[in-house]
C-alpha cells in the first residue's frame, strides 16, 4: 500500500467529517443526497450500453451509501457501499428506511488503498467526490483495476479539474459561510478567477482533509489512458454568471470540435468518466447469499468466512470483523484501532455514552442527532485526559462556531496550568483546533472563548459548541 497517498492524520480527520457531517443536518442532508442520486443516475443511465451489467459492484467513498442504495434498487444491482467512516453509512440505513428502499447493499468501512476484495473480483468500481482526497491518485486506480475483473468498468464522477484562469489567492468556504463581496463576485461568476480552485474546500481543509486539485482535464485523461483500454466522459464546465458564461462560449467557439475540452482546461469544473478494463468478462454468476466470497482479510490477505452470527474471520490470522449496526468494519487492524479508539481514557467524543466522566466545569447538556452530537460552553469549560500511548502529543478540538451578527469568536487554550494561545473563528460553521502540548501522563484542559451571547427564549449564555476533544500522536 502506498502510505503516502494518504496520511494517517487524513484518514483521521475524514472519519471524523463524515461523523459530523453525513447527517448532522437530516433534513438537509436528504435533500442533498437525493439530488445527487437524480445527478449520478441520469448520467449512469446515459452511459448504459458502455458500462453494461452491475454486479457485483463496489462504490468506495460511499458516505451514506446514497448511491449504492439507488444502484440496488432502481437499478437492480448488487454489491457494497464502502467508506472510512463506518458511522456515516450506518446514518444511511435512516435514508433508507426514508425513501421506503427495500435492498440495501453490504456494507463495510474499509480504505480505498487496501480494498479487502480478492484480485479480478467486482463487475463495476464507482467512485463519487473521492480520489481528490488521494494526493496520489494513480494508487487508487491501480487498486481499483486490481480487484475489477477482466472488462470490468471504473466508473468515477464529480472530480475537480483545474482551472487554468484563476489567480489562486486564497480557499474560499462554501456559500452559506460566504461573506457578502464573496457571494456578489460568485453570484456574477467572477469569484473562481481569484479563489483556489474549487469553492468549499476551505471546510474540508479545515478538518484535516488534504485536497488534491493539481489535475487538470489533460492529467485525467492520461491517466484513465494509461491504465483503460476504452473510456467515456461527461465534462462539466460551471457557467455562473456572467463572468464564466462568456468564457464558456467563447471557449467552445474557439474549439476545433465545438466541445468543452477548452473550457474545462480554461474554468476547470467536474469530470465523470467510465473506464474499462483489458479483457473480456468471465461467465460467472454472484451469489449474494455469501458474499464473503468475493472479500480477503486486510491483514493477511487470507479468506474471509462468515458465521451463523454473520462475524466475519479470517482463515489465516486472527482478524474478526463483527456485524456492528449493519456494518463490518474491514479496515486492517491498526487503522480500526486508531481511527476507531471507542470509549477511551485519551478522548472525548460526545457522540458516546460515557464521555462525560472526563468532563469537567462549564458544559451544557448534550444536544443534536446522530454522529452531530455536541455541548455548548460559556466563556470557560474544563476536562481531563490520560496520555495512554506515551510520546508527544497534539491536542485536537472540534466545534461549530455559530453565525451571529458582527462577533468574531476566539477560543483560547490552557493545557496543565500553560497558555496554549488563541484561534481565530473569522467564519460561523465547523472549526477544527489543533495544538501540540507538553509531554504529560496526564491533561487538565481549560478552554476559554468569547464572545458570549444569549439565545433568544433561553436566559443561558453561551459562546461555541464542541464535539470532540481528543489526543492524537504529534506531528
Amino acid at each position: 500500500m502506498n502510505h503516502s497517498a494518504q496520511s494517517m492524520s487524513v484518514k483521521r480527520a475524514e472519519v471524523e467529517f463524515h461523523n459530523f457531517a453525513s447527517l448532522g443536518e437530516p433534513e438537509r442532508a436528504s435533500r442533498v443526497y437525493a439530488e445527487e442520486n437524480d445527478r449520478r443516475g441520469a448520467i449512469l443511465k446515459k452511459h448504459a450500453a458502455f458500462i453494461g451489467d452491475f454486479t457485483p459492484f463496489l462504490e468506495i467513498g460511499a458516505n451514506a451509501g446514497h448511491t449504492s442504495y439507488l444502484l440496488a434498487n432502481e437499478f437492480g444491482a448488487e454489491g457494497f457501499a464502502l467508506d472510512i467512516s463506518a458511522d456515516s453509512l450506518r446514518y444511511g440505513i435512516a435514508l433508507q428506511e426514508q425513501w421506503g428502499m427495500p435492498k440495501a447493499p453490504v456494507r463495510m468501512a474499509g480504505d480505498a488503498l487496501r480494498l479487502p476484495f480478492r484480485d479480478g473480483s467486482l463487475r463495476t468500481v464507482l467512485a463519487y467526490q473521492m480520489l481528490s482526497q488521494f494526493q496520489d491518485i494513480e494508487a487508487v486506480f491501480l487498486e481499483v483495476k486490481r480487484v475489477l475483473q477482466p472488462g470490468g468498468v471504473f466508473i468515477f464522477a464529480e472530480e475537480p479539474m483545474r482551472r487554468a484562469l484563476s489567480l489562486r489567492l486564497y480557499r474560499c468556504p462554501y456559500v452559506e459561510t460566504m461573506k457578502p463581496w464573496e457571494k456578489k463576485l460568485h453570484e456574477w461568476g467572477l469569484l473562481g478567477y481569484v479563489v483556489r480552485d474549487v469553492i468549499g474546500a476551505h471546510q474540508e481543509e479545515s478538518f484535516g482533509i488534504r485536497q488534491n486539485h493539481r489535475m487538470n482535464l489533460r492529467h485525467w485523461h492520461d491517466l484513465v489512458r494509461k491504465h483503460f483500454v476504452a473510456q467515456e466522459y461527461e465534462i462539466c464546465v460551471p457557467e455562473r454568471g456572467w463572468g464564466e458564461r462568456g468564457m464558456k462560449r467563447l471557449a467552445r467557439r474557439l474549439d476545433p470540435f465545438g466541445s468543452d475540452w477548452r473550457g474545462a482546461r480554461a474554468l476547470g469544473g467536474t469530470l465523470a468518466a467510465s473506464c474499462r478494463k483489458a479483457g473480456v468478462a468471465p461467465k460467472r454468476t454472484y451469489d449474494a447469499a455469501h458474499f464473503e466470497h468475493l472479500l480477503r482479510c486486510p491483514d493477511c490477505g487470507g479468506d474471509l468466512q462468515r458465521n451463523s452470527e454473520d462475524t466475519l474471520a479470517c482463515s489465516k490470522c486472527t482478524y474478526l470483523a463483527a456485524l456492528e449496526g449493519g456494518v463490518y468494519n474491514l479496515l486492517n487492524s491498526a487503522d480500526r484501532k486508531e481511527l476507531y479508539p471507542g470509549d477511551r481514557a485519551d478522548v472525548i467524543d460526545f457522540s458516546l455514552p460515557g464521555h462525560e466522566v472526563r468532563l469537567g466545569e462549564g458544559w451544557q447538556p448534550l444536544e443534536g442527532v446522530f454522529g452531530n452530537r455536541y455541548r455548548w460552553i460559556g466563556g470557560r469549560a474544563t476536562a481531563a485526559l490520560t496520555n495512554i500511548r506515551g510520546g508527544a502529543q497534539r491536542l485536537r478540538i472540534r466545534g461549530f462556531a455559530p453565525e451571529r451578527p458582527e462577533q468574531v469568536f476566539r477560543v483560547g487554550l490552557r493545557v496543565n496550568g500553560k497558555e496554549m494561545g488563541e484561534t481565530k473563528l473569522d467564519r460561523p460553521g465547523l472549526f477544527v483546533i489543533e495544538q501540540n502540548v507538553p509531554p504529560s501522563d496526564g491533561y487538565t484542559i481549560e478552554i476559554t472563548a468569547s464572545p458570549l451571547w444569549q439565545p433568544e427564549g433561553d436566559a443561558r449564555e453561551l459562546t461555541v459548541n464542541l464535539s470532540m476533544i481528543r489526543l492524537v500522536p504529534a506531528d
